[in-house]
């Protein structure tokens, strides 16, 4: 596994399950970049090796190298889309114009980058122990999206912010998905 793509497309470390790769995959296709996929295989420990370990310190997905980033490995999901925002920002835009919707959008994206997604992910929840992980996901899972529906009816339209896609459908689709797995 190395930096070295096969191709001037940018490139993605991911993996298939991962709601934070899932995340920047939708991202990417919402903005029609072609990218470059290196799938990193989580339930064999791939992500644990000295070599994945050099591309992301933590061994967490996903990871994300483009031409623009001087070689310079993005990490975390919430990071890569403000740079995917920012750096092409007429493309899909994922994020309002006006300053007010943008920090309501982001406090969406937040809720489950910071509170719902950490405490159920496969990283955390094997600490649990095999017998509990059911219990501690649906626990946590509930009570998160319990918080999560009472900002959403402020918001929501068509979609979660309105009646465009934004960056929180972004983040809530992947969630909503693995938390009813």
């Amino acid at each position: 596994m190395s930096l070295s793509a096969t191709s001037t497309l940018p490139v993605l470390y991911s993996f298939h399950r991962s709601s934070c790769s899932w995340r920047v995959r939708i991202g990417l296709n919402l903005k029609k970049i072609a990218y470059e996929t290196r799938p990193v295989n989580l339930l064999t420990d791939e992500n644990k090796t000295a070599e994945y370990k050099k591309i992301q310190p933590f061994g967490a997905v996903p990871a994300f190298v483009d031409s623009n980033t001087n070689g310079q490995v993005l990490i975390e999901s919430l990071a890569i889309l403000d740079y995917l925002e920012e750096t092409r920002p007429n493309e899909f835009p994922l994020l309002p114009k006006s300053p007010t919707d943008r920090a309501i959008v982001r406090a969406l994206v937040q809720a489950v980058a910071m509170d719902i997604q950490p405490v159920c992910s496969m990283r955390v929840l094997k600490y649990a122990g095999k017998d509990k992980e059911t219990e501690w996901a649906t626990h946590f899972l509930s009570e998160g999206f319990a918080a999560l529906e009472k900002m959403l009816v402020k918001t929501a339209g068509k979609y979660a912010f309105g009646d465009s896609i934004t960056m929180a459908d972004v983040f809530l689709m992947p969630q909503f998905y693995n938390g009813g797995r």
